[in-house]
């Protein structure tokens, strides 16, 4: 089982940047999908970002396209995900979420298995 661990939330004003941390451990030799998923009150979950640890495309949501940037560091197992000019839409828990099989540029975010214990990103007008 894979142990997920974010931080670097906090709160910003319009147009402020962040950079999310989520470190994982009990990985296993081989790759597996990553993902950055939000929630806020009374809304769905929200696949923001996910990627291949093996490499391959990037997905974003329509709504980040442009101002987040995921990426993933091997040597250090950390997923990060680099926030620019944020907006108030943007406040939400941020989880970290990790699975295996499938497609990760389409995978659904019910479909990770293991997930942290989320970031609090609050953005102020």
């Amino acid at each position: 089982q894979v142990q997920l661990e974010e931080s670097g939330g906090g709160s910003v004003q319009t147009g402020g940047s962040l950079r999310l941390s989520c470190v994982a451990s009990g990985v296993t030799d081989g790759g597996y999908c990553m993902g950055w998923i939000r929630q806020s009150p009374g809304k769905e979950r929200e696949t923001v970002a996910s990627l291949a640890t093996f490499g391959g495309p990037t997905y974003y949501a329509d709504s980040v396209k442009g101002r987040f940037a995921a990426s993933h560091d091997d040597a250090k197992n950390t997923l990060y995900l680099q926030m620019n000019n944020l907006e108030p839409e943007d406040t939400a828990t941020y989880y970290c979420a990790a699975g295996f099989g499938g497609n990760c540029y389409t995978k659904a975010h019910y479909d990770y298995t293991s997930w942290g214990q989320g970031t609090q990103v609050t953005v102020s007008s």
